[in-house]
């Protein structure tokens, strides 16, 4: 019986489905895998390489770290196993095409496949809690980003969701109440756009221009100022941060809005 290792500095995933896809060639094959991951030092790959030694062995690795890979060559030759470094030839040619040099960091693959999955539960989130609905879901989102119409609330939660954040929106009218869910959040959690006035009209005079809307309070200057004073009386009684986003882009705001998060939100957004 042959037992292939399968050597990562990460989870070994990949390696070990390259491996096992590579022995449905041999039919009926006498070989097992017996994967290892997260070896990181000097210690682990030494005694993992003593461990291969007592018995028929293979080892296949994928380790990204040029001393560690240095190191398996001289442990393997020492007590005569037979490694292969499916990871250094790899770096090795695409660094010298790019020009650049390897991170050497374990996990990067694993890490850029979370942060996409994240990426698009975000923005499914984002779509699916835009303008208010489902409210009662609230408590999923990391940001809330609430305001009078055409402050920039949908554009900037779903740049927000681009960018990993669970974020949704929620209008502020003064005739409806608001949702109890977004009432019962924790004030560092949501965030108040307002915009002037005068801006705020030119938008809704063109959004009614572009969708044939008569003249109403929606484009009224009086009802304007009134909504507006109303966001900022509900938004300072809860707590909530304001966000002037007259004059900014999204990404301005996007960030101002990532800047103020709590500590622990902050250093995810760094990570």
């Amino acid at each position: 019986m042959l037992a292939i290792y399968v050597v990562s500095d990460a989870t070994g995933e990949t390696v070990e489905r390259i491996v096992r896809s590579a022995l449905v060639q041999f039919k009926k094959a006498p070989a097992k895998v017996v994967r290892r991951g997260h070896v990181r030092t000097p210690k682990q790959l030494r005694e993992l390489v003593r461990e291969a030694a007592d018995q028929n062995s293979l080892i296949l690795h994928t380790l990204v770290s040029h001393e560690l890979r240095r190191l398996m060559l001289v442990e393997s030759r020492l007590v005569g196993v037979d490694a292969m470094d499916l990871m250094g030839p790899t770096l090795d040619r695409l660094a010298t095409h790019l020009g650049l040099t390897p991170q050497e960091k374990p996990g990067l693959f694993k890490q850029l496949v979370e942060d996409k999955s994240r990426q698009v539960e975000a923005v499914e989130f984002a779509f699916r809690h835009d303008d208010g609905q489902k409210a009662d879901e609230l408590g999923g989102a990391e940001v809330v980003l609430v305001g009078v119409s055409r402050t920039m609330k949908t554009p900037t939660a779903l740049y927000l969701a681009y960018k990993g954040w669970f974020a949704a929106n929620v209008p502020i009218i003064p005739e409806i109440p608001l949702p109890p869910r977004l009432l019962s959040l924790p004030a560092d959690r949501v965030f108040c756009l307002t915009m002037a006035t005068g801006r705020l009209l030119e938008l809704r005079l063109v959004r009614a221009d572009r969708l044939e809307i008569s003249a109403t309070s929606y484009t009224s200057p009086q009802a304007i100022q009134r909504e507006a004073r109303h966001c900022r009386l509900v938004c300072a009684d809860h707590g909530w941060q304001s966000i002037d986003v007259t004059a900014k882009s999204v990404e301005e705001v996007a960030q101002e809005i990532v800047g103020l998060l709590p500590g622990e939100e902050q250093a995810r957004s760094r990570e």
